[in-house]
């Protein structure tokens, strides 16, 4: 370096004064590159030129969610989920310390069993089944036994909600409630003819029948008992599914129904019916008719006034009027100042952060 450095003041000399400025500006650079390598931080010209531009989907004005750099996490590494409060719980691969980060304020590390922890649906990483509930038999015999609105008595169910009684019910076979809480809607069974225990008892006799003839007479009595047990339960209608809610002016008809199940996530604060092929309310009218590449989405979301929707697959949030956006995730619809808004996040290679961004919806 010391003889390309000479060599350079020789032709400066040689040539006159004209040349020197443009000679010891670039001797100057070449002094500067080379105390960048000694000292290990690269020139601002080099930080700008490393730095990853931001992602397509960033906004102008987004908000901090989780700064990365004080918190001392890395993205690629970060594992993120969602609780139905809005709060996001981060946390590296296979480290067993967990951020709790809502409304821009982060708490922790915390621990694994750390009561704040409780309703992020957290995977078992040992690969081992959860029991720490202890209620594993509880979950076989009664699916709703985690549900605060559903009580077993026998083999019936009861809803009781609001201060209401609703039942009881031979089965319960879908329950949603809105995210405020004061709306619920669910699709009972008034009379089952075969209860889940009498079902696994008639299988066992069947099972342990010695001949061909004594499990077709016991086939023949089960039958019997069942036909039985629907008359007495109100009849062949009564098996069949029926909406119970307390939301006013629903007329549900099973008979116009094309299948479809109950959902509280396509639109804000309210249970709508997503079918394979479009959205309908809870009296069976249509709302929106779903393009193809909505149909089997991740997630789904109608606007206010169901004019539109969006739908959201592997970081892609498309739109029905065709615009799309890329790189982001975590799509959930959020309420601010009376303002719907389809809320998503994105990492910002810039801030090393997690920011979020809002759109009206």
């Amino acid at each position: 370096m010391k003889k390309y450095l000479l060599f350079l003041v020789a032709i400066c000399i040689f040539l006159g004064n004209p040349l020197n400025a443009q000679i010891n500006r670039l001797m100057n650079k070449v002094t500067k590159s080379v105390a960048d390598k000694i000292d290990g931080k690269p020139s601002e010209s080099t930080k700008e030129t490393n730095k990853e531009p931001e992602p397509k989907c960033a906004c102008e004005k987004p908000e901090l969610v989780a700064d990365l750099g004080k918190m001392k996490l890395m993205y690629s590494e970060l594992s993120i989920l969602l609780n139905d409060e809005g709060a996001i719980l981060l946390s590296e691969r296979y480290s067993d310390k967990f951020y709790i980060v809502k409304d821009g304020v982060s708490e922790g590390p915390v621990k694994e069993g750390d009561p704040r922890l409780a309703g992020f649906n957290i995977p078992d990483r040992s690969g081992a089944p959860d029991n720490s509930n202890g209620d594993d038999e509880d979950a076989e015999t009664n699916r709703w036994a985690k549900n605060p609105y559903i009580t077993k008595t026998g083999e019936k169910y009861t809803i009781k909600f609001a201060g209401k009684s609703y039942g009881p019910y031979g089965d319960i076979r879908e329950f949603k409630v809105s995210r405020s809480k004061d709306k619920f809607a669910a699709m009972v069974v008034e009379n089952v003819p075969v209860t889940q225990a009498e079902g696994k008892k008639m299988d066992e006799a069947i099972k342990n029948a010695k001949t061909e003839e004594e499990k077709q007479e016991l086939a023949m009595q089960y039958s019997q008992q069942m036909m039985k047990k629907m008359q007495e339960g109100g009849g062949p209608m009564s098996t069949l599914p029926k909406l119970v809610t307390n939301i006013e002016g629903v007329s549900y008809d099973m008979m116009k129904s094309r299948g479809g199940s109950l959902n509280n996530d396509i639109k804000y604060d309210d249970i709508l019916i997503r079918s394979y092929d479009k959205v309908s309310d809870l009296s069976n009218n249509q709302l929106l008719e779903l393009s193809n590449d909505a149909r089997s989405s991740e997630h789904l979301f109608v606007n206010t006034d169901n004019t539109k929707y969006a739908w959201y697959n592997s970081g892609t949030l498309s739109f029905s009027d065709n615009k799309v956006m890329s790189d982001l995730f975590n799509p959930h619809l959020l309420k601010t100042n009376n303002q719907v808004n389809i809320a998503y996040m994105y990492f910002s290679p810039k801030s090393n952060a997690i920011m979020q961004c809002k759109i009206p919806w």
